[in-house]
Protein backbone atom coordinates (compact mmCIF):
# COMPACT_ATOMS: atom_id res chain seq x y z
CA UNK A 1 0.00 0.00 0.00
CA UNK A 2 3.16 2.53 0.89
CA UNK A 3 4.44 1.91 -2.51
CA UNK A 4 0.58 2.21 -4.25
CA UNK A 5 0.29 5.52 -2.04
CA UNK A 6 3.63 6.67 -3.69
CA UNK A 7 2.77 6.35 -7.23
CA UNK A 8 -0.08 7.64 -7.01
CA UNK A 9 1.48 10.96 -5.57
CA UNK A 10 4.36 10.77 -7.89
CA UNK A 11 1.82 10.28 -10.58
CA UNK A 12 -0.24 13.61 -9.29
CA UNK A 13 3.17 15.50 -8.82
CA UNK A 14 3.73 14.86 -12.74
CA UNK A 15 0.84 17.26 -14.05
CA UNK A 16 2.57 20.54 -12.92
CA UNK A 17 5.74 19.25 -14.14
CA UNK A 18 4.13 18.18 -17.56
CA UNK A 19 2.32 21.75 -17.32
CA UNK A 20 5.27 23.56 -17.14
CA UNK A 21 7.04 21.94 -19.87
CA UNK A 22 4.12 22.15 -21.86
CA UNK A 23 4.21 25.97 -21.31
CA UNK A 24 8.07 26.41 -22.30
CA UNK A 25 7.63 24.68 -25.06
CA UNK A 26 4.78 26.40 -26.44
CA UNK A 27 6.33 29.51 -25.69
CA UNK A 28 10.00 28.91 -27.34
CA UNK A 29 7.80 27.53 -30.66
CA UNK A 30 5.79 30.67 -31.06
CA UNK A 31 8.85 32.88 -30.22
CA UNK A 32 10.32 31.18 -33.46
CA UNK A 33 10.24 33.85 -36.36
CA UNK A 34 8.13 32.90 -39.21
CA UNK A 35 4.34 32.02 -40.50
CA UNK A 36 2.92 29.11 -40.34
CA UNK A 37 0.63 30.40 -42.74
CA UNK A 38 2.79 31.07 -45.57
CA UNK A 39 4.69 27.72 -44.76
CA UNK A 40 1.41 25.48 -45.51
CA UNK A 41 0.43 27.22 -48.46
CA UNK A 42 3.45 28.57 -49.69
CA UNK A 43 5.32 31.95 -51.02
CA UNK A 44 2.29 32.30 -54.33
CA UNK A 45 -0.33 31.98 -51.95
CA UNK A 46 -2.84 34.82 -52.29
CA UNK A 47 -3.03 37.06 -49.17
CA UNK A 48 -6.79 36.56 -48.90
CA UNK A 49 -5.84 32.71 -48.84
CA UNK A 50 -3.12 32.99 -46.10
CA UNK A 51 -5.60 35.73 -43.82
CA UNK A 52 -8.50 32.81 -43.86
CA UNK A 53 -5.78 30.23 -43.03
CA UNK A 54 -4.90 32.37 -40.26
CA UNK A 55 -8.17 32.91 -39.04
CA UNK A 56 -8.46 29.37 -39.10
CA UNK A 57 -5.22 28.67 -37.26
CA UNK A 58 -6.55 31.30 -34.23
CA UNK A 59 -3.10 32.75 -34.88
CA UNK A 60 -4.57 36.56 -33.83
CA UNK A 61 -5.74 34.78 -31.07
CA UNK A 62 -4.06 36.02 -27.74
CA UNK A 63 -1.29 33.46 -26.84
CA UNK A 64 -3.24 32.24 -23.44
CA UNK A 65 -6.09 31.11 -25.53
CA UNK A 66 -4.31 29.55 -28.22
CA UNK A 67 -2.15 27.89 -25.57
CA UNK A 68 -5.21 26.72 -23.62
CA UNK A 69 -6.84 25.75 -27.31
CA UNK A 70 -3.17 23.55 -27.38
CA UNK A 71 -3.75 22.37 -23.96
CA UNK A 72 -6.99 21.46 -24.36
CA UNK A 73 -6.25 19.01 -27.51
CA UNK A 74 -3.39 17.33 -25.80
CA UNK A 75 -5.87 16.63 -22.94
CA UNK A 76 -8.29 14.73 -25.12
CA UNK A 77 -5.12 13.02 -26.92
CA UNK A 78 -4.81 15.24 -29.77
CA UNK A 79 -1.44 16.27 -30.49
CA UNK A 80 -2.65 18.16 -33.93
CA UNK A 81 -2.02 17.98 -37.47
CA UNK A 82 1.22 18.51 -38.99
CA UNK A 83 1.26 21.50 -41.36
CA UNK A 84 3.73 19.91 -43.76
CA UNK A 85 1.82 16.22 -44.47
CA UNK A 86 -1.62 17.19 -42.89
CA UNK A 87 -1.89 13.95 -41.51
CA UNK A 88 -2.88 13.43 -37.10
CA UNK A 89 0.73 13.83 -35.12
CA UNK A 90 -0.39 11.60 -33.07
CA UNK A 91 -0.75 8.67 -35.64
CA UNK A 92 2.51 10.18 -37.29
CA UNK A 93 5.00 9.99 -34.55
CA UNK A 94 4.40 6.61 -33.49
CA UNK A 95 6.32 4.36 -35.92
CA UNK A 96 9.51 6.76 -35.17
CA UNK A 97 9.02 6.71 -31.60
CA UNK A 98 8.97 3.28 -32.05
CA UNK A 99 12.38 3.13 -34.19
CA UNK A 100 14.12 4.98 -31.43
CA UNK A 101 12.80 3.30 -28.64
CA UNK A 102 14.20 0.10 -30.27
CA UNK A 103 17.42 1.55 -30.85
CA UNK A 104 17.62 2.98 -27.54
CA UNK A 105 17.02 -0.13 -25.85
CA UNK A 106 19.63 -1.92 -27.60
CA UNK A 107 22.55 0.88 -27.02
CA UNK A 108 21.26 0.86 -23.33
CA UNK A 109 21.52 -3.03 -23.05
CA UNK A 110 24.91 -2.60 -24.71
CA UNK A 111 26.10 0.16 -22.35
CA UNK A 112 24.71 -1.36 -19.29
CA UNK A 113 26.08 -5.11 -20.00
CA UNK A 114 29.78 -3.76 -20.90
CA UNK A 115 29.81 -0.82 -18.65
CA UNK A 116 28.87 -2.51 -15.25
CA UNK A 117 30.39 -5.46 -15.50
CA UNK A 118 34.24 -3.30 -16.30
CA UNK A 119 33.24 -1.21 -13.64
CA UNK A 120 33.08 -4.34 -11.48
CA UNK A 121 35.69 -6.07 -12.58
CA UNK A 122 38.08 -2.28 -12.25
CA UNK A 123 36.86 -1.96 -8.76
CA UNK A 124 37.87 -5.62 -8.08
CA UNK A 125 41.20 -5.66 -9.91
CA UNK A 126 41.48 -2.07 -8.21
CA UNK A 127 44.95 -0.64 -9.45
CA UNK A 128 45.55 -3.55 -11.91
CA UNK A 129 46.02 -3.47 -15.54
CA UNK A 130 42.62 -3.84 -16.69
CA UNK A 131 41.51 -1.60 -14.09
CA UNK A 132 43.89 1.16 -15.98
CA UNK A 133 42.45 0.11 -19.55
CA UNK A 134 38.63 0.16 -18.49
CA UNK A 135 39.16 2.96 -17.31
CA UNK A 136 41.07 4.80 -19.89
CA UNK A 137 38.96 3.65 -22.55
CA UNK A 138 36.25 4.43 -20.67
CA UNK A 139 37.62 8.11 -21.00
CA UNK A 140 38.43 7.82 -24.67
CA UNK A 141 34.51 6.88 -24.81
CA UNK A 142 32.98 9.83 -23.18
CA UNK A 143 35.09 12.14 -24.80
CA UNK A 144 34.79 10.53 -28.28
CA UNK A 145 31.96 12.52 -30.72
CA UNK A 146 28.94 10.33 -31.99
CA UNK A 147 29.55 11.47 -35.33
CA UNK A 148 33.04 10.72 -35.56
CA UNK A 149 32.53 6.87 -34.27
CA UNK A 150 29.63 6.67 -35.97
CA UNK A 151 31.10 7.27 -39.31
CA UNK A 152 34.24 5.16 -38.34
CA UNK A 153 32.17 2.36 -38.15
CA UNK A 154 30.62 3.03 -41.11
CA UNK A 155 33.93 3.08 -43.04
CA UNK A 156 35.08 0.10 -41.42
CA UNK A 157 32.14 -2.11 -40.55
CA UNK A 158 30.19 -1.11 -43.83
CA UNK A 159 32.19 -0.26 -46.76
CA UNK A 160 35.54 -1.56 -45.78
CA UNK A 161 34.52 -5.35 -44.41
CA UNK A 162 31.13 -5.14 -45.64
CA UNK A 163 29.89 -7.54 -42.43
CA UNK A 164 27.06 -5.15 -41.54
CA UNK A 165 24.86 -2.36 -43.28
CA UNK A 166 25.42 0.93 -42.74
CA UNK A 167 21.44 2.50 -43.17
CA UNK A 168 18.18 1.90 -42.47
CA UNK A 169 16.21 -0.48 -40.20
CA UNK A 170 15.82 -3.32 -42.44
CA UNK A 171 16.21 -4.45 -45.95
CA UNK A 172 14.31 -2.28 -48.50
CA UNK A 173 13.98 -5.75 -50.81
CA UNK A 174 12.38 -7.35 -48.03
CA UNK A 175 11.03 -5.09 -45.66
CA UNK A 176 9.37 -5.73 -42.51
CA UNK A 177 5.46 -5.62 -42.37
CA UNK A 178 5.04 -3.16 -39.19
CA UNK A 179 2.61 -4.50 -36.90
CA UNK A 180 3.86 -2.85 -33.44
CA UNK A 181 6.33 -0.64 -35.44
CA UNK A 182 9.41 -2.70 -33.39
CA UNK A 183 11.03 -4.10 -35.80
CA UNK A 184 12.33 -7.07 -33.98
CA UNK A 185 8.97 -7.84 -32.56
CA UNK A 186 7.53 -7.59 -35.73
CA UNK A 187 9.91 -9.95 -37.07
CA UNK A 188 9.01 -12.65 -34.34
CA UNK A 189 5.81 -12.49 -34.98
CA UNK A 190 5.32 -12.62 -38.44
CA UNK A 191 7.80 -15.85 -38.04
CA UNK A 192 10.59 -14.35 -40.43
CA UNK A 193 13.77 -15.43 -38.34
CA UNK A 194 15.82 -14.14 -41.72
CA UNK A 195 14.02 -10.59 -41.08
CA UNK A 196 14.87 -11.01 -37.25
CA UNK A 197 18.57 -11.43 -38.10
CA UNK A 198 18.23 -8.55 -40.56
CA UNK A 199 17.21 -6.13 -38.26
CA UNK A 200 19.60 -7.13 -36.17
CA UNK A 201 22.27 -6.44 -38.06
CA UNK A 202 21.09 -3.00 -38.83
CA UNK A 203 20.58 -2.46 -35.41
CA UNK A 204 24.48 -3.39 -34.42
CA UNK A 205 26.36 -0.13 -35.63
CA UNK A 206 23.60 2.66 -34.56
CA UNK A 207 23.54 0.86 -30.98
CA UNK A 208 26.90 0.66 -30.28
CA UNK A 209 27.50 4.16 -31.48
CA UNK A 210 24.30 5.67 -29.34
CA UNK A 211 25.03 3.48 -26.18
CA UNK A 212 29.22 4.07 -26.21
CA UNK A 213 28.80 7.29 -24.06
CA UNK A 214 26.43 5.44 -21.74
CA UNK A 215 28.99 2.50 -21.41
CA UNK A 216 31.97 4.77 -20.21
CA UNK A 217 29.67 7.02 -18.00
CA UNK A 218 28.04 3.86 -16.19
CA UNK A 219 31.47 2.34 -16.13
CA UNK A 220 32.70 5.21 -14.06
CA UNK A 221 29.87 5.43 -11.76
CA UNK A 222 29.84 1.34 -11.42
CA UNK A 223 33.56 1.49 -10.12
CA UNK A 224 32.93 4.22 -7.98
CA UNK A 225 30.37 3.06 -6.26
CA UNK A 226 31.60 -0.92 -6.04
CA UNK A 227 35.05 0.94 -4.63
CA UNK A 228 32.84 2.62 -1.96
CA UNK A 229 30.85 -0.71 -1.14
CA UNK A 230 33.81 -3.16 -0.93
CA UNK A 231 35.62 -1.17 2.02
CA UNK A 232 32.28 -1.65 3.91
CA UNK A 233 32.42 -3.97 7.06
CA UNK A 234 29.65 -6.69 5.73
CA UNK A 235 31.84 -7.23 2.92
CA UNK A 236 35.41 -7.88 5.15
CA UNK A 237 32.45 -10.22 7.13
CA UNK A 238 31.25 -12.08 4.02
CA UNK A 239 35.03 -13.14 2.76
CA UNK A 240 35.82 -13.68 6.33
CA UNK A 241 33.02 -16.48 6.76
CA UNK A 242 35.13 -18.01 3.13
CA UNK A 243 32.49 -17.49 0.95
CA UNK A 244 34.00 -16.66 -2.69
CA UNK A 245 34.87 -13.44 -4.55
CA UNK A 246 32.90 -13.86 -7.16
CA UNK A 247 30.07 -14.40 -5.11
CA UNK A 248 30.90 -11.56 -2.46
CA UNK A 249 30.98 -9.28 -5.41
CA UNK A 250 28.20 -10.03 -7.82
CA UNK A 251 25.34 -10.85 -4.92
CA UNK A 252 26.47 -8.54 -1.79
CA UNK A 253 28.55 -5.93 -3.19
CA UNK A 254 26.60 -5.38 -6.47
CA UNK A 255 22.85 -4.96 -4.50
CA UNK A 256 24.04 -2.41 -2.04
CA UNK A 257 26.08 -0.74 -5.35
CA UNK A 258 23.12 -0.40 -7.53
CA UNK A 259 21.25 2.36 -6.29
CA UNK A 260 23.87 5.21 -8.03
CA UNK A 261 23.96 2.90 -11.38
CA UNK A 262 20.69 2.71 -11.82
CA UNK A 263 20.09 6.52 -11.32
CA UNK A 264 22.66 6.62 -14.20
CA UNK A 265 20.91 3.68 -16.32
CA UNK A 266 17.79 5.79 -16.19
CA UNK A 267 18.98 9.27 -16.88
CA UNK A 268 20.80 7.83 -20.08
CA UNK A 269 17.76 6.06 -21.20
CA UNK A 270 16.09 9.29 -21.03
CA UNK A 271 18.87 11.18 -22.62
CA UNK A 272 19.35 9.12 -25.27
CA UNK A 273 15.36 8.57 -26.66
CA UNK A 274 15.67 12.79 -26.89
CA UNK A 275 19.61 12.75 -28.24
CA UNK A 276 19.59 10.06 -31.00
CA UNK A 277 19.51 13.31 -34.08
CA UNK A 278 23.07 12.73 -34.82
CA UNK A 279 23.24 8.84 -35.09
CA UNK A 280 19.45 8.73 -36.64
CA UNK A 281 20.57 11.04 -38.88
CA UNK A 282 24.36 9.38 -39.72
CA UNK A 283 22.83 5.77 -39.92
CA UNK A 284 19.44 6.77 -42.00
CA UNK A 285 17.45 5.88 -39.30
CA UNK A 286 14.04 6.65 -39.20
CA UNK A 287 13.43 8.12 -35.21
CA UNK A 288 11.65 11.14 -33.88
CA UNK A 289 14.96 13.19 -33.55
CA UNK A 290 15.15 12.77 -37.30
CA UNK A 291 11.36 13.31 -37.39
CA UNK A 292 11.51 16.98 -35.18
CA UNK A 293 15.31 17.78 -37.05
CA UNK A 294 12.64 17.77 -40.33
CA UNK A 295 9.96 19.25 -38.55
CA UNK A 296 12.17 21.97 -37.61
CA UNK A 297 13.03 22.97 -41.49
CA UNK A 298 9.58 23.10 -42.55
CA UNK A 299 8.52 25.40 -39.53
CA UNK A 300 6.06 22.47 -38.47
CA UNK A 301 5.27 23.99 -35.50
CA UNK A 302 2.77 21.63 -34.55
CA UNK A 303 4.82 18.60 -34.95
CA UNK A 304 7.97 20.45 -32.96
CA UNK A 305 5.71 20.89 -29.97
CA UNK A 306 3.95 17.76 -29.99
CA UNK A 307 7.63 16.26 -30.51
CA UNK A 308 9.49 17.66 -27.98
CA UNK A 309 6.75 17.01 -25.40
CA UNK A 310 6.35 13.15 -26.26
CA UNK A 311 10.01 13.09 -25.27
CA UNK A 312 10.13 15.28 -21.91
CA UNK A 313 7.48 12.70 -20.90
CA UNK A 314 8.85 9.67 -21.52
CA UNK A 315 11.72 11.36 -19.19
CA UNK A 316 9.72 11.79 -16.75
CA UNK A 317 7.93 8.54 -16.80
CA UNK A 318 11.68 6.86 -16.83
CA UNK A 319 12.58 9.15 -13.92
CA UNK A 320 9.85 7.89 -12.00
CA UNK A 321 9.85 4.10 -12.72
CA UNK A 322 13.51 4.23 -11.50
CA UNK A 323 12.06 5.54 -8.15
CA UNK A 324 10.03 3.19 -7.50
CA UNK A 325 12.69 0.24 -8.35
CA UNK A 326 14.81 1.61 -5.82
CA UNK A 327 12.63 -0.27 -3.05
CA UNK A 328 12.92 -3.47 -6.13
CA UNK A 329 16.71 -2.87 -5.28
CA UNK A 330 17.05 -1.86 -1.60
CA UNK A 331 15.10 -3.29 0.37
CA UNK A 332 15.96 -0.68 3.40
CA UNK A 333 14.12 1.86 0.90
CA UNK A 334 10.26 2.47 1.96
CA UNK A 335 8.11 4.42 0.13
CA UNK A 336 5.91 6.46 2.63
Amino acid sequence: MALLSYTVRRLLMLIPVLLGMSLIVFAIIHAIPGDPALTILGEKASPKALEELRQQLGLYNPWYVQYFDYLSDIVRGDLGHSLHTKAPIAEEILPYLAATAELTLVSMLFAVLIGVNAGIISAWKQNSWFDYMSMLIALIGVSMPVFWLGLMEQWVFAQELQWLPSVGRDNPRDPVVPITHLYIIDAMLAGRWDQLRDVLEHLILPGIALGTIPMAIIARITRSSMLEVMRSDYIRTARAKGLGQFFVVYKHALKNAFIPILTIIGVQTGLLIGGAILTETIFGWPGVGRYIYTAIGNRDYPVIQSGILVIATIFVLINLLVDLLYAYVDPRIRYR
